[in-house]
């Protein structure tokens, strides 16, 4: 039974209702534009001869993708779907919406099984409902512990120091093993730096909402963007090599384990985390990305 904290912090009044709703819509968007950018993806793989799954899209390649109507309609569909998450987040609490997003990867793999006919395997299945309930038990413990306290500039320092050599080590390490890179790989980077993104999005909000608009500010910008444009690069590039399920089984996953760890270990949002929340919170994340990997090794779509 929940205590009455817990009760009164889960009751929603009919406005805040709304925003269930926006959030399973958006997760229907979500995994809708992920099939629509994949099939984008995987003509202009198909017409590269398979180039862009061996060594990364080239720029030719991306100039192909503006080209293909169902990448720019995907494209379109996920610009809707962040829409309409942030709008969803405007009227009901975090601890309702954010694990919603996890049925985007539920839709995304009976849509993709439909569409390529090719039915999920047992461990498929198994992998899925680890994702979905590790990262719905990772971010409803977040929601109870988790404290949001005011980020001093040495704290934005540190996020952003972290960030920038995040972003070197990615891009050394596509640059010496592109030809070698799978899908899991894309994927998880692009969890890690979208997770940096919603992170670096608050904190420019809320400085522009008090006004305090500095050179920090600017810098976290130009970072929030290098991270954007590096994750969506990774994003097409797993698309070209594993199937649309798996991308959004990662993003779902790893995004928002990045936001929150960076929220305990650098924001300190978790000072005041009881100490079985401190035990159960690792647990549910390993579970989650253990999800990740399996599906990852076990998809009958993923590419050898």
């Amino acid at each position: 039974m929940l205590a009455a904290p817990a009760l009164d912090a889960l009751a929603l009044n009919p406005t805040q209702f709304l925003g269930i709703p926006l959030a399973l819509i958006g997760a229907v968007f979500l995994s809708i534009g992920a099939q629509l950018q994949h099939r984008g993806v995987a003509k202009v793989d198909d017409a590269s001869a398979g180039d862009a799954a061996a060594g990364g899209l080239d720029f030719a390649q991306l100039r192909m993708l503006l080209q293909r109507p169902s990448w720019v309609t995907g494209t379109l569909m996920l610009g809707a779907a962040i829409v309409l998450q942030l709008t969803s987040l405007a009227f009901a609490p975090l601890i309702v919406v954010q694990p919603l997003g996890a049925f985007a990867l539920v839709v995304t793999s009976i849509v993709n099984a439909r569409v390529t006919r090719s039915a999920l395997n047992r461990l498929s299945v198994l992998a899925i409902c680890l994702c979905v309930a590790g990262v719905g038990a990772f971010v409803l413990i977040a929601a109870f512990q988790a404290r949001e306290v005011p980020i001093q500039e040495r704290e934005l320092v540190e996020v952003l120091s972290i960030l920038g050599a995040v972003l070197v080590l990615f891009a050394l390490g596509f640059a010496a093993m592109r030809r070698h890179m799978r899908a899991l790989v894309y994927v998880v980077g692009a969890g890690v730096l979208y997770g940096f993104v919603a992170t670096l999005a608050k904190v420019v909000i809320a400085r522009l909402e008090q006004r305090d608009v500095d050179w920090l500010t600017a810098v976290c910008v130009v970072a929030l963007v290098a991270a954007v444009v590096l994750g969506a690069y990774f994003v097409q590039n797993a698309y070209a090599s594993g199937p649309p399920d798996l991308v959004i089984a990662g993003l779902t996953v790893i995004d928002p384990m990045v936001a929150v760890t960076i929220g305990i270990a650098i924001l300190n949002e978790a000072a005041q985390a009881q100490f079985w929340a401190v035990i159960v919170w690792p647990l549910t994340g390993v579970l989650a990305i253990a999800g990740v990997v399996l599906l990852a090794r076990h998809h009958p779509q993923v590419k050898p």
